[in-house]
């Protein structure tokens, strides 16, 4: 037989290697000072599309000094703006999307318990994808696993303690009474995340080991993790809950802190039966939870097809399976299946973080305007819950 400490010291080599690896890819992708950065420019064209008003607006308010041009590169063409100067433009032309001081952040928790449905790559792109229009947003990684966090630049291994996580407010000797501690910048100057590492997990072993006094604990830590995120989200417009795939205590926990869900999946058999059984056990979960005192209250849930291969006749049979069974709340527009992404992803970035394309330019053009169609449906669901209408784009009022 097998020694199995000898199995076990395997496993750990085979770990090692595979973070020092990462290591040395993160290292290979964030060249020179090994930190992500964003260098993204946009043309005139295009910041006049994000903003929902004429170039000749964005034209005549450099004229008259409200906005600075964006600089000339050694051709002397015009370089683009940046997401930050992007920002200011919003500010200045009164074209910020932000919620009112009354309305209510989202809080939307991107949930599935079927693991490789792309859970992180639609919290990630969801994140980004607000950003460039206009919003502030917070991530919080709650998945031990780290995948997140690792796109947005971190080595969870590495880069990130268990005191950075949201360990030190979860834990059942908390060393941290809000959770302002654990919030970072990224390269997204509207973008904030709470970042996870592997360590993360002692708050569900900590918590199963609660004993007799386990349940009044648990609702506790329910409490505790929602008001912590509600105090925090005052300085945000969408708040983006990246829970584990598995029914443990943080992801209840983070199931009853959102006020959204937000469910991918992709278009295969295995998917679609997993997925209803991931909602008919969280049907039992939140009906236990209203029970226990502990409130859950969504202003949507939604169904997103990822990873959708139209050319994929077994895709088209289970989408329309879907179509069926879920009617108006699988969102109409899936995630297309796209060598971009996975591409982007080898870099740790996301589409919207790409300056130029890594495919063909039809490619990167059809997977980005695919991506703003298919999450600026969760924008509208958003926006609607603030009792807005959708923009208004002045060329087209303009132009009739």
């Amino acid at each position: 037989m097998p020694d199995p400490h000898s199995i076990v010291s395997q496993i750990g080599d085979l770990a090692q290697s595979g973070e020092r690896m990462i290591e040395r890819l993160r290292r290979k992708a964030f060249l020179p000072e090994s930190r992500k950065g964003l260098n993204l420019r946009f043309g005139i064209a295009e910041a006049a599309q994000l903003l929902g008003c004429s170039t000749n607006r964005i034209r005549m308010a450099e004229d008259d000094g409200r906005l600075p041009p964006p600089p000339a590169g050694d051709n002397g063409r015009r370089l683009g703006y940046t997401v930050e100067e992007l920002l200011n433009m919003r500010e200045v032309l009164g074209a910020s999307p932000r919620r009112a001081p009354l309305d209510v952040p989202a809080m939307i928790a991107v949930q599935n318990f079927k693991g490789g449905v792309g859970k992180s790559t639609v919290t990630t792109h969801l994140a980004h994808y607000f950003a460039v229009q206009g919003y502030r947003v917070l991530v919080v990684d709650c998945d031990s696993q780290a995948t997140t966090t690792t796109l947005f630049g971190f080595n969870p291994h590495f880069n990130i303690t268990r005191e950075e996580t949201l360990y030190p407010y979860l834990s059942i000797d908390p060393t941290q009474a809000d959770l302002l501690y654990a919030v970072k910048n990224t390269p997204w100057p509207n973008v904030d995340l709470i970042p996870s590492n592997l360590e993360l997990f002692d708050v569900e072993y900590e918590l199963a080991a609660a004993g007799a006094d386990g349940q009044s604990v648990l609702a506790a830590r329910f409490r505790k993790l929602k008001q912590g995120l509600t105090d925090l989200a005052r300085d945000y417009d969408v708040v983006i809950l990246d829970p584990p795939p598995a029914l443990g205590t943080i992801s209840l926990a983070v199931m009853q802190a959102a006020n959204a869900l937000l469910v991918p999946l992709a278009a295969t058999t295995p998917d679609f039966c997993s997925t209803v059984q991931f909602l008919s056990m969280m049907d039992q979960v939140l009906e236990q939870l209203i029970e226990a005192g502990i409130a859950v209250d969504y202003q949507f849930v939604r169904l997103l097809c990822s990873k959708f291969d139209s050319n994929d006749p077994s895709h088209e049979m289970v989408r329309a399976i879907m179509e069926q069974s879920f009617g108006p709340a699988l969102l109409p527009v899936p995630i297309l299946e796209s060598a971009e992404i996975s591409h982007a992803a080898l870099r740790m970035m996301t589409v919207y973080e790409l300056e130029k394309p890594i495919g063909t330019p039809r490619t990167h053009k059809r997977c980005k305007a695919n991506l703003d169609e298919a999450l600026g449906q969760i924008e509208q669901l958003v926006r609607h819950g603030w009792g807005r209408v959708d923009r208004v784009d002045e060329e087209l009022v303009v132009n009739g």
